[in-house]
């Protein structure tokens, strides 16, 4: 089986490297020239594309040069976050899916792996699950919603929709986020954060058990407040401690990760955030 990842990053490249272990047939995107030979060295066949410059035909014999090799594909796992830096985001965005859906079909891919977030959901001061309705504040999280629309309602092929929570592992060590910081706001808030393992143990089970048509949250199964959490990280990885401010809990909300373990039958290799 061939997959292509276009987004060879944080999540991206291990997750090439992990499916080449698989023995599946891995072709992955960056757009950085100097990034290709990384790519490489993980048993992944590397290309060069950068969408936003094929889309206003910049450079454009340079990113086309490959291109069909690396839509000659089964699946194709899309996994390149909105930036929040680009003005444009919300106008752009779509753009690049849509050009995406037109390569799928032309090719002919059945299959679709598109990498959202849980930032969609509202806070609701309660448990959010995927029947829990949007409600995007910011202009990525509405450039997300609309990438997802645009992909499950073609009919050409299946989507599965991944929502992480927030992003730990790797190189992300959450204890830099607020260390040393004083009076940070929301210390009695839950955390939702899920580990790189579990981002690529479900993205493997999906694509191993065929699991199309579905969307899923990606979310540790503990939720310990934010003050606990960040001050366990700064001790953790030696990082100078935070203090919080611990009012009264709001605008927050608890991602529920059930169906993703039940429709699965996965179990997180990192439940728990304390052992990130």
């Amino acid at each position: 089986m061939k997959i292509s990842i276009i987004g060879c990053g944080w999540l991206g490249l291990p997750l090439g490297a992990f499916l080449v272990q698989k023995n599946y047939v891995v072709k992955g995107s960056t757009r950085t020239e100097s990034k290709l030979e990384i790519i490489r060295s993980k048993g992944i066949e590397p290309f060069l594309i950068d969408l936003k410059s094929i889309i206003d035909h910049q450079n454009h014999s340079n990113h086309l040069d490959n291109l069909d090799d690396f839509f000659d594909t089964d699946l194709l796992y899309i996994n390149i976050p909105p930036t929040r830096s680009n003005p444009n985001i919300e106008n752009d965005y779509p753009k690049w899916i849509k050009f995406l859906i037109q390569k799928c079909e032309t090719f002919g891919i059945q299959k679709v792996i598109f990498v959202s977030s849980t930032g969609v959901y509202p806070n609701t001061e309660s448990i959010v699950t995927e029947d829990t309705s949007p409600n995007p504040q910011t202009a990525s999280q509405r450039a997300i919603i609309q990438a997802e629309k645009l992909l499950i309602s073609n009919k050409n092929f299946k989507t599965t929709i991944l929502r992480p929570s927030g992003l730990v592992g790797g190189n992300r060590i959450a204890g830099r986020w607020f260390a040393g910081k004083q009076n940070v706001s929301g210390g009695n808030i839950p955390v939702n954060l899920v580990h790189l393992d579990d981002c690529i143990g479900v993205s493997h089970e999906i694509i191993r058990q065929n699991m199309f048509g579905e969307v899923l949250n990606l979310c540790a199964d503990e939720h310990p407040i934010k003050s606990e959490f960040y001050t366990a990280q700064a001790e953790k990885y030696g990082f100078e401690k935070p203090s919080f401010q611990m009012e009264i809990p709001q605008n927050f909300k608890i991602v529920d990760n059930q169906k993703s373990k039940q429709l699965l039958n996965y179990q997180y290799l990192k439940p728990s955030p304390m052992d990130f």
